[in-house]
């Protein structure tokens, strides 16, 4: 009988740490012995911050990431094959979404591997939860592209936005978010409603909504090398 991957949310905030996952998961995540991660470094810091008693030594660890090889991922399955449970864990939030764990999910399907996925934090999920925007019609793009490009997408986002009441959510790399910022703010209509959710979790966690036309009057929010998920309705 195959093991079971499941995939475990991490840390998305180094102020509460592991208070961000249930009992349920934690317990979960102690009984591992076998994992797919992002970055073992992170990976090791994380799990001693939910167990001090896991014997980190004596764990088997891959590193998954988006320069993996295809060919790499079915080795990386070995242990469920033989009847061990693995953990996929990405850097920081849900493996899978915006982050790697998909292409290994995908394995498993195939494999007729138990998938199962972990309860915890998402940044993406809390910041529509709080922004006031379309819960009920909503995208992730994931990343945008940059340069030229990103206004004629960000314009099409909008107008399907307008089309559908469709909440558009999208992230950024961090030390580009200030030119996000200024993207929106000089594309937008002046009507559409953005949302900026920075560092959700954290000390210095900020979930304002407002319209562009009133975001241009405001002074800006730190954004800089600070996790954001930016969201918009039209």
């Amino acid at each position: 009988m195959s093991g079971t991957l499941y995939m475990v949310p991490s840390h998305i905030s180094d102020v509460n740490g592991a208070n961000d996952l249930p009992q349920s998961t934690t317990s979960i995540i102690s009984s591992l012995r076998h994992f797919v991660v992002e970055n073992v470094r992170t990976v090791r810091r994380f799990l001693k911050s939910v167990d001090k008693q896991i014997d980190i030594d004596g764990l088997t660890m891959c590193e998954l990431s988006e320069h993996t090889p295809d060919a790499k991922i079915p080795e990386m399955l070995a242990p469920a094959i033989a009847g061990e449970n693995i953990g996929m864990v990405s850097e920081a939030g849900c493996p899978g979404v915006a982050d790697p764990g998909a292409t290994l999910a995908a394995e498993a399907h195939r494999r007729g591997i138990r998938v199962v996925p972990l309860v915890g934090p998402s940044s993406l999920l809390m910041a529509l939860m709080a922004s006031g925007l379309n819960g009920q019609n909503f995208a992730f793009r994931g990343y945008l592209p940059i340069g030229t490009e990103l206004v004629r997408a960000l314009r099409q986002m909008e107008e399907r936005s307008q089309r559908e009441n469709q909440t558009q959510i999208f992230i950024e790399a961090p030390y580009r978010n200030d030119k996000m910022l200024d993207a929106l703010l000089s594309s937008l209509h002046a009507e559409t409603r953005l949302c900026i959710a920075r560092n959700v979790m954290g000390a210095d966690e900020l979930i304002v909504t407002h319209k562009v036309s009133e975001w241009r009057k405001l002074a800006r929010p730190s954004l800089h090398k600070i996790p954001t998920v930016f969201l918009f309705l039209a």
